[in-house]
């Protein structure tokens, strides 16, 4: 069976750049903060970040989509990595802030601990995650395969698990929520209004 991973090299590789558009607005963070991007993707949103006078560093676990990014940093500075969130090739308490922008939906339950262990393990006392993932309220959510509970398979072999507020706080039980919220909107398709939403969270680690 093919797994969710190369799912996505290989979608990847037939596609191209999957992730267009205009990413959210950035947090303020100092400069010179050590940031880590986990699932940086074709580059989406470390595009955005290098332009922030932060060290950035990006991990994803598809070459084709780190190859992807690569080129679309140009002259930009950043550590492009391919790995697994899983099990991250970093030392303990590196990083300031480390983004989750859709990723942690497209591991199943025991990916997702693994990585928020990672997170917190690479996280400096004090550090910030910013995560966003689909909301079970979004108009994707119980389409396809039921892999467990809320995480579907489409045809392609890639997983998405749809978040309620509470199931992200309860990942990263052990970080300080500082904001936790549900962003909608409404998505015009074939004449119909369909929902849209994601969770957005901010967790902040102990100091």
């Amino acid at each position: 069976m093919k797994t969710c991973n190369s799912a996505w090299d290989e979608d990847y590789q037939r596609r191209g750049a999957l992730w267009g558009g205009i990413p959210a607005p950035l947090p303020a963070l100092p400069a010179g903060a050590a940031v880590l991007e986990l699932g940086c993707g074709n580059g989406k949103t470390l595009a955005a970040l290098t332009r922030q006078p932060w060290s950035v560093t990006a991990v994803d676990i598809s070459p084709h989509a780190v190859s992807l990014a690569g080129r679309r940093m140009k002259n930009a500075a950043a550590g492009l990595v391919v790995a697994d969130a899983m099990c991250l090739p970093f030392r303990k308490e590196t990083f300031d802030a480390i983004f989750l922008v859709h990723i942690a939906g497209h591991l199943p339950e025991a990916g997702r601990r693994s990585m928020a262990s990672e997170v917190l393990r690479l996280l400096k006392p004090g550090g910030t995650v910013f995560f966003r993932a689909f909301s079970v309220e979004d108009m994707r959510a119980g389409k396809g395969e039921e892999m467990e509970p809320q995480t579907f398979r489409r045809g392609g072999g890639i997983i998405t698990h749809y978040f309620t507020e509470t199931g992200v706080e309860e990942l990263f039980a052990s970080l300080i929520p500082m904001r936790v919220r549900t962003h909608r909107w409404q998505m015009r398709i074939r004449g119909r209004d369909l929902p849209r939403a994601e969770v957005e969270a901010v967790f902040q680690k102990r100091v």
